[in-house]
């Protein structure tokens, strides 16, 4: 026994060095007054060591070191493949793959040679990968009966070939065991404990030692299979649920990252979004569900959208999360979340902010000073019964705002104000390779700041939004009240044909005053208050006509009868773009048209 002894010494347990209770006994005695006591330790201590896994293999794993070299000197997992999750009922024929195989490592003797611990030929050839349980065969019977057997049983004599392949010799005198895995519905496996001829064979009482193992591992793998299954459908569904690909709007370029949990961890609650607004904005919002799994995961769903909501009625920030923690208390006592929601101004190069307690957005400016901004931290969505406070900073043009969730800056070998101060650093640092006068690109910003995550800061996942602002020129907005009247089309032609000129667009000019005319005429009928007219110069030329009617106008095909109703008809075919939207003082219709190219 001396030799497996060394080698279970030399074994490293995966978990680490083992506490006293989880030590697993270098043997099983054979005979003696303290034989059942012994037995209770290795099944306690080995019991243990399976459970502490969480996936499937750490599961297998620990059921396999637990029992070589102290019960057996080689052992076989089998698993059904596919494994059952949960109720469903599985189709098809049963099949079995070998999940894992373990046994007793050489060991090296005293003149420096080999010592083989385990004959592998020709007692312990290669076993089969896959077994097909045939219904009403021997192997099937075995399962059933959910018991261990002694592999010279008549039973197991008949079931061991099939699972193992015929080519697979049994050794004789009660030196195999053949195990079933019942998880809590059905037969998810088997197991098969052998020794080789020189130890002692197995006992009567080493089948309730295996019965145990078996027990405890089906269990684990039942465990593992429901947690690897919800875990993917709230991974599956937080993905979903954001954006597949971020907008474009003007004056401002975006890029985010997802990054999930450790596979320890459970799925959570980060969202993160960017929503075109009216006049060019842009809303910025990123958001974390407290709490990790698929409950959090659906709540961040419906706040998200109600955020989109609240965010197409151009409310100020601080209202969208009032509202939001309106909502957040409608869905439960306990749903919480934090969120920070913020609006860009490309053509006042003004940012509104509001926090609902969530980290502090970072603002990376263009000489490369990372600053933390001040932001009133505000309580948790889900609270109840407190107000939002917005503040409006500058956001000068080529400045990076950063908005991230706190699996950045917070882990468990770090607080969230030490990680905070690693972020600015690490963008200070960055921000120098390009130089004062070039911000750095977004895509590689957004990985470097990624690459300070440590090997112990992944408790939770994150999400990350930055946003580069450009802003618009002055030079390249023209603005106008008008007065509605039955004057004001002509005069909203005349200056549009001016701004075209001053931008040398001329060839845009017909285009431009007749969809003009047609907006503006619509917008004259029934607005009681002055209107508005603004051209945006970007990439494309952008016509914004807002007036205090809420209705928003209707694409319809006019009949040949109708005087009107064709406005809408002609903005549809020649533009590039266009589009309404309601304000809370009435709303914008807007169109685009592409630049010719030697403008651009």
């Amino acid at each position: 026994m001396g030799h497996q002894r060394a080698a279970s010494e030399r074994m490293p347990d995966a978990a680490g060095p083992p506490a006293p209770p989880d030590r697993i006994p270098d043997s099983l005695p054979a005979a003696g007054g303290a034989r059942d006591g012994d037995r209770l330790r290795f099944v306690g201590a080995a019991t243990r060591r399976i459970a502490r896994g969480i996936d499937l293999d750490e599961i297998v794993l620990g059921l396999c070191r637990a029992t070589v070299p102290t019960f057996a000197d080689v052992i076989l997992v089998y698993l059904r493949d596919p494994l059952p999750v949960g109720d469903e009922r599985p189709v098809g024929p049963v099949v079995l793959r070998l999940r894992r195989t373990d046994r007793i490592p050489e060991e090296q003797d005293t003149d420096g040679g080999r010592l083989p611990m385990i004959n592998v030929q020709p007692d312990f050839p290669q076993a089969a990968e896959l077994a097909e349980v045939r219904p009403g065969g021997p192997l099937a019977e075995v399962l059933r009966g959910v018991r261990p057997v002694f592999g010279d049983s008549a039973a197991a004599r008949a079931a061991l070939p099939e699972l193992l392949g015929a080519a697979h010799a049994i050794p004789g005198g009660r030196r195999a065991v053949l195990a079933p895995l019942r998880g809590r519905r059905r037969v998810i496996g088997a197991a098969v404990f052998l020794r080789r001829p020189d130890r002692p064979a197995f006992e009567p009482d080493d089948l309730l030692v295996a019965a145990q193992l078996a027990t405890h591992t089906a269990l684990g793998v039942d465990k593992a299979v429901l947690y690897g299954r919800e875990a993917y459908i709230a991974d599956a569904l937080q993905r979903t649920m954001l954006p597949d690909s971020l907008p474009q709007p003007t004056g401002v370029k975006l890029a985010s990252r997802y990054l999930p949990a450790a596979e320890t961890a459970r799925v959570g609650g980060d969202w993160y979004d960017a929503i075109p607004l009216p006049g060019s904005r842009v809303a910025l919002v990123v958001g974390d569900v407290m709490g990790h799994s698929m409950t959090s995961a659906a709540i961040m769903g419906q706040l998200r959208t109600t955020a989109q909501t609240l965010a197409g009625l151009d409310l100020p920030p601080e209202e969208v999360l009032h509202h939001l923690d309106e909502q957040a208390q409608r869905l439960g006592s306990d749903r919480m979340a934090t969120c920070l929601y913020a609006v860009y101004d490309p053509v006042a190069h003004r940012i509104m902010v509001a926090n609902a307690g969530h980290p502090p957005p970072v603002l990376l400016h263009l000489g490369g000073r990372a600053e933390v901004l001040r932001v009133p931290p505000g309580a948790p969505i889900g609270v109840g019964g407190v107000d939002f406070e917005a503040v409006e900073l500058d956001a000068p043009a080529g400045a990076t705002l950063l908005l991230y969730t706190d699996g950045l800056v917070e882990s468990r070998l770090r607080d969230v104000w030490t990680g905070i101060e690693q972020l600015r650093e690490k963008l200070t640092a960055t921000a120098r390779l390009t130089g004062a006068d070039h911000p750095p690109p977004l895509e590689p910003l957004c990985d470097e700041v990624l690459d300070m995550l440590g090997p112990g800061d992944r408790d939770d996942d994150i999400a990350l939004l930055a946003a580069r602002f450009d802003g618009i020129a002055p030079s390249d907005v023209a603005y106008w009240f008008l007065d509605p009247h039955e004057q004001t089309p002509g005069k909203a032609r005349r200056l549009a044909r001016r701004a075209l000129a001053r931008w040398d667009l001329e060839e845009l000019t017909d285009s431009v005053e007749l969809l003009v005319s047609e907006v503006v005429t619509n917008a004259v009928r029934y607005a009681g208050r002055p209107i508005t007219l603004r051209l945006l110069r970007t990439d494309v030329l952008r016509c914004e006509v807002g007036d205090d009617v809420p209705q928003l106008p209707r694409l319809r095909q006019a009949r040949p009868s109708d005087e009107g109703g064709r406005g809408l008809y002609l903005v549809n075919k020649l533009a590039r773009r266009w589009g309404a939207t309601r304000l809370s003082t009435g709303k914008v219709v807007w169109f685009e048209l592409a630049r010719p190219p030697q403008s651009q």
